[in-house]
């Protein structure tokens, strides 16, 4: 143990911590974690006494919830003496007692876990561990009594692609040594239970099976092949994650990332499923090539409503191929990160989109009217970085003598909002602590001068392609006509303030139907940045936006704005699009005011991304619309999933939703004791009747742990 790493769990988990790596809680003597959902786990400062607060050992997360430390676990003898001939040099090395310098840390961002075996075998040669695994680390206990070594060095940083490369020849040279023929490259992790055999079937499966298509239920689809692979075929994880992806990934439309393909596999294992043990063993035994799709359907047991039924899936993290908008966006987008204390890409991304919608409006529409006016929401935790973007998009506009365009942070009334407007009718209003703004402006009782901000921001967005008429007064003189407004919103917040202003009425009502919601889903590590100029190509298009003046858009006379043409093939994305949304409108009637919106905010995003890639000739091609559509879909689904997690429908229903998320929040698992500690807002009477009815429709399951004095009840998510 060296000086600086400290020998008790909460001391050293405050350490890893500190470093940006998340640590998540073992039982004494193992390696393996046993809370459900270990891996979505992470840990603030705040949380660590509760769970390393005696016995007991600790891990890693590894890959993106740790800044992308990763572990490269030598299995075997040969594979620790060859690693210094193959690996690249890093400054971080641990093991224990009788296996030393047997895992070597890197950072290497988008690297993904892979074993490699003994061709033939079960047994591992070496493994790179990444996103969704996690290392034991000290002051660990071995099962076998050895104490592991601290995580004390600083990782090399390293490409994915050379990593993964001097792990195949590591594991190769270890084949050869031992006499074998060297192909690692192509090995592959085995089921939990059975043989090559199973993996055959489970292939078969997914060959038969329909691709998923962008626009027609792609993410059900998708997730129903997951829970196949992990319950149904009953496979590993990481197994069903490899054949998703090579096997079904290349015939979706678009293909996902591995990112989004592990969260969907981690989603299915977590949650149990109902299918019968004899689905498990037909589908198991069964020939290859006779595999029976339909004995996957859906079963029917009691006429009972089933809570979770209807739950709307999480489309997952944000998807990677998302966050690429060429042109102006992306150097915006890329100077944010440079320049960010905490990086946050998705929230760059928001802001970006913003300032490019303000820099062009009132100066360019699509063929069917559309401007580029959006309301578009960064949500993050505090101290996330949130902030970042906003200060961005300032700078930009100030650096390119634009300021005009920058509007107020704060909304006094909706008074004071259309004057603003009438000033300066091409406005960006950038406002922090929108969730709380959301709170307010929605209760009549709290701020009534503030209530009618929400009516006017609606009737601002639907008013770009024509004229806004204020509210009428006696005095002529206060009346306020103005032409093809274009508001541009970005606003900040943090999840619990802007979810918790998330009503059944505001659902419907329009507003939130109007909002681009972006969450960044996890706290970066901190780096140090120096103050950065604004670079001279961003400034050189902002200020080609600024002097653009299309067919007289000078103050006092009728903007024209230019006719930006879309493809023949972007049309036809565009029409599925539709096609889906028609679906959605008929299957989800609580969603229907998002998904009525979906198609006009494609539009514009779509209208967006053209003048971005070319701001002097702008068209919507086939990759704009598609861009803009899977888009609008995904943060489409991703607030229907949010609002049924929030959105309660009286008293009774949001103190089960709030309990929900507090387990959820634990790691889908929390002790009795715990949930009273953190559920004191409700009397004892009133927490076991919310207790009880979850247990009894299912969403709470009731378990017997183990202590150290006696057993006791423990909660998980079912």
């Amino acid at each position: 143990m060296t000086s600086e790493q400290p020998d008790n769990l909460l001391d050293a988990a405050r350490l890893y911590l500190s470093r940006g790596y998340r640590p998540v809680p073992l039982p004494a003597g193992e390696k393996a974690p046993r809370l459900r959902g270990w891996t979505k786990l992470r840990l603030s400062e705040e949380d660590l006494p509760r769970h390393f607060n005696g016995t007991g050992n600790i891990g890693l997360l590894l890959g993106e919830p740790s800044g992308w430390l990763v572990d490269v676990d030598l299995d075997c003898p040969e594979a620790v003496e060859l690693a210094p001939e193959y690996l690249p040099p890093t400054g971080a090395m641990s093991g224990r007692a009788s296996s030393p310098r047997s895992h070597w840390w890197y950072i290497c961002p988008g690297v993904s876990t892979k074993k490699h075996t003994l061709p033939g075998t079960k047994q591992s040669i070496v493994e790179v561990r990444s996103t969704g695994a996690q290392t034991v680390v000290g002051p660990s206990t071995h099962p076998s009594g050895d104490v592991y070594d601290p995580l004390d060095g600083e990782p090399a940083s390293v490409e994915p692609e050379a990593l993964a490369s001097a792990v195949r020849a590591l594991a190769e040279a270890v084949i050869r040594r031992r006499g074998g023929v060297a192909h690692a490259s192509q090995s592959h992790a085995k089921p939990v239970r059975g043989d090559d055999t199973i993996v055959a079937r489970a292939e078969a499966y997914l060959d038969r099976i329909p691709p998923a298509i962008s626009g027609a239920g792609g993410h059900n689809q998708t997730y129903a092949a997951a829970t196949a692979m992990v319950h149904g075929f009953a496979l590993e994880p990481e197994v069903a994650l490899r054949l998703l992806f090579d096997r079904y990934n290349p015939r979706c439309e678009p293909p996902w990332s591995e990112k989004e393909l592990r969260h969907k596999v981690e989603d299915a294992a977590a949650k149990p499923h109902d299918r019968p043990l004899g689905w498990l063993r037909d589908a198991r035994t069964s020939p290859a090539d006779d595999v029976d799709l339909s004995a996957f359907a859906p079963l029917v047991d009691s006429d009972e409503p089933d809570p979770k039924a209807d739950r709307p899936p999480d489309p997952g993290p944000f998807p990677d191929r998302l966050l690429r908008v060429p042109g102006l966006v992306e150097m915006i987008v890329a100077h944010n990160l440079a320049t960010a204390t905490r990086a946050q890409p998705v929230l760059a991304l928001a802001a970006a989109i913003c300032l490019q919608a303000v820099l062009a409006a009132r100066k360019v529409r699509d063929e069917r009217g559309n401007r580029t006016n959006l309301y578009c929401v960064g949500v993050a935790s505090s101290g996330a970085g949130k902030d970042h973007a906003r200060k961005v998009n300032k700078n930009i506009l100030f650096a390119s003598g634009l300021v005009e365009h920058e509007g107020s942070e704060d909304l006094a009334s909706d008074a004071g909002l259309v004057t603003a407007v009438e000033a300066e009718p091409a406005s960006l209003f950038q406002i922090d602590e929108f969730g709380r703004f959301l709170r307010t402006i929605g209760d009549p009782k709290k701020a009534p001068h503030l209530f009618n901000v929400l009516t006017a921001l609606m009737k601002l967005y639907s008013s770009a392609d024509t004229i806004f008429r204020g509210k009428a007064y006696a005095d002529k003189k206060r009346n306020k006509i103005i032409d093809q407004p274009c508001v541009c919103v970005y606003g900040t917040t943090v999840p619990e303030h802007f979810f918790e202003s998330l009503t059944a009425d505001s659902l419907s009502d329009g507003f939130i139907a109007r909002l681009l919601v972006f969450e960044a889903d996890s706290t970066p590590p901190r780096h140090r940045v120096k103050v950065t100029p604004i670079p001279d190509a961003i400034i050189e298009v902002a200020r080609w936006w600024g002097e653009f003046r299309p067919g007289g858009n000078l103050r006092g006379e009728h903007p024209e704005p230019i006719v930006v043409s879309a493809t023949e093939d972007a049309g036809e994305v565009f029409d599925a699009l539709a096609a889906m949304v028609d679906v959605e409108l008929a299957r989800d009637q609580r969603g229907r005011s998002l998904w009525a919106r979906a198609e006009e905010k494609a539009c514009r995003l779509a209208l967006i991304y053209a003048c971005s890639a070319n701001h002097e000739q702008p068209v919507i091609d086939k990759a704009a619309a598609k861009w803009a559509c899977d888009l609008s879909e995904y943060l489409t689904r991703r607030m229907l999933y949010v609002a049924h997690e929030w959105v309660a429908e009286g008293v009774f229903d949001a103190r089960q939703k709030r309990v929900l998320r507090i387990v959820r929040r634990a790691g889908g698992r929390i002790s009795r004791t715990a949930l009273c500690r953190k559920t004191q807002w409700l009397t004892q009477r009133e927490r076991q009747e919310v207790i009880d009815n979850l247990l009894e429709t299912g969403q709470l399951e009731q378990v017997v742990a183990k202590t150290a004095t006696k057993p006791g009840v423990v909660y998980a998510l079912a």
